[in-house]
């Protein structure tokens, strides 16, 4: 097997080839260029969008030219592939405004140079596309009985498929046809959510130009509890730091179960194997911590990983900097006279999502107070009040919510 398809089945980024000697010979000749996807459908990616551009990551390094393709023509309908309802539909605004931020993203991750690190964007050949035209030419292509045996529209089969996204396929593929013509890519890779959507890819560019291309797809990443990996309390694990802080970006890679430590440091960061192997086999919660900044200085850079790992420290009485650590300013006048009521503090300080959240907190023994040396004092009583004399000599109050939420309370 071709050295850098061995590298990405050794980190863990191989599930199904549609030829896998065919693109290890092609790839053994000399560089291939390939592309990934993703739909901008939010304003930031997540990590599980990251997957396939970690990949990207691992075989430019190895001489190969990656192109990433954002849709801005494929969002205005959206996959049905891994979806049990269709998406909610968005105007092009948005979508043209989403573009602008994810290529941002993927700049900043990948270095876009127009040669190996290659952006495009589908809506330059989706958006006026003569629908009538469309069909004649490439419709004609596509067989509805063999659409239909696809894992993805089975699924949706049971619940409801729009016509509208019943198209999604024929675009995908169109996609590929036109990324071959431009860049003569002949590789996409993606989820193993995208494998029919891929076959059907090459499949369009072997009747309309008689050559092989090949799709490789990877694993849907899952946690070791079966659960989806990058799902946190809050919802996704997103790369905006607005809609995740370095912070908790962190804390999530550093409180992974033992079992996906191995395993995580192979797909997310650029370490070594051996590296890995020799991190896994010591002290588990360095090697978390390890693997946390690893993946947040890759996402956010060294600095805020830096910083990241001291607020952690900090939270966890290691007696480091809590400039660090995920900060909230409150009006100072709130804690004159009797106090702010704890419950209010715990809402004010996003800790709690509701008062009857920090209520049943606070019930439960999960709420805490920490002190400058470290040491945690339960708060166990809903009607506290919280005054200036609870803020210690640097004028802060850091509080816990469960086992890994954190706030320095500053009054401002």
């Amino acid at each position: 097997m071709n050295a850098a398809l061995a590298m990405l089945k050794e980190r863990g980024f191989f599930q199904q080839c549609t030829d896998t000697e065919g693109l290890s010979s092609l790839m053994d000749k000399g560089p291939v260029t390939f592309y990934c996807g993703c739909d901008p459908t939010g304003p930031s990616l997540h990590i599980g969008h990251m997957v396939p551009f970690f990949a990207m990551r691992h075989l430019r390094a190895a001489g190969h030219n990656g192109i990433a393709l954002v849709g801005g023509g494929t969002a205005r309908i959206g996959d049905p592939s891994g979806k049990t309802e269709m998406r909610k539909m968005l105007t092009y605004d948005q979508i043209d405004a989403n573009v602008e931020r994810i290529k941002e993203q993927l700049d900043r991750f990948i270095g876009f140079d127009g040669k190996s690190g290659i952006f495009d964007n589908n809506k330059y050949w989706l958006a006026e596309l003569n629908y009538i035209d469309f069909l004649r030419d490439i419709g004609s292509c596509f067989s509805v009985n063999r659409m239909l045996t696809f894992e993805a529209y089975k699924k949706r089969m049971e619940t409801g498929l729009s016509f509208l996204e019943f198209n999604y396929q024929l675009l995908q593929s169109y996609d590929f046809l036109m990324l071959n013509e431009r860049h003569n890519c002949c590789l996409q890779i993606g989820g193993d959510d995208q494998w029919g959507n891929i076959v059907a890819g090459c499949d369009l560019i072997r009747r309309k130009k008689g050559i092989d291309v090949y799709g490789l797809t990877f694993p849907l990443i899952t946690r070791s509890d079966g659960k989806k990996m990058g799902k946190t309390e809050k919802g996704a694990l997103f790369l905006d730091p607005q809609l995740t802080s370095p912070f908790d970006f962190f804390q999530y890679w550093r409180n992974v179960a033992d079992a996906d430590v191995r395993k995580f440091m192979l797909l997310f960061t650029f370490l070594s194997v051996p590296e890995i192997d020799q991190i896994v086999c010591g002290d588990i919660n360095k090697a978390k911590e390890r693997l946390a900044w690893e993946v947040t200085a890759v996402i956010h850079g060294k600095a805020e990983a830096d910083k990241a790992l001291a607020g952690a420290k900090a939270a966890f009485g290691g007696g480091a900097d809590r400039s660090s650590m995920p900060t909230v300013g409150i009006d100072a006048a709130l804690f004159d006279g009797a106090g702010m009521n704890i419950v209010d503090l715990y809402c004010e300080a996003k800790l709690c999502a509701s008062k009857s959240d920090a209520r049943r907190l606070i019930q439960q023994n999960g709420a805490y107070r920490i002190a400058s040396d470290g040491t945690e004092m339960q708060i166990s009583d809903v009607s506290l009040l919280v005054d200036g004399r609870m803020f210690d000599e640097q004028g802060e109050l850091v509080l816990r919510a469960g086992k890994k939420k954190f706030a320095r309370i500053i009054r401002k």
